[in-house]
């Protein structure tokens, strides 16, 4: 198995987007074959940091994720 991390920052004023942003990726990541573990905040300090978590089986599994999010309708590029 391998875990991937993202690491955002997160615009004060465009929170809302941001939401969307995450609503949307989850499933997606999903339907690749991942397992979308969700969002995190650090436990102190800033407010504007996010980590996204997902796995994927394998470092195969993850460049065929890779792959196929290139090129889905609902990704986007």
């Amino acid at each position: 198995m391998i875990t991937c991390y993202l690491k955002y920052r997160i615009d004060p004023y465009k929170t809302k987007e941001f939401e969307n942003y995450a609503g949307m990726w989850n499933p997606l990541v999903n339907r690749f074959g991942g397992n979308h573990h969700g969002y995190f905040l650090p436990h102190e300090g800033a407010n504007n940091i996010a980590y996204a978590l997902f796995s994927l089986p394998s470092l195969a599994d993850y460049e065929r994720y890779r792959e196929k999010s290139k090129v889905d309708a609902e990704w986007g590029p």
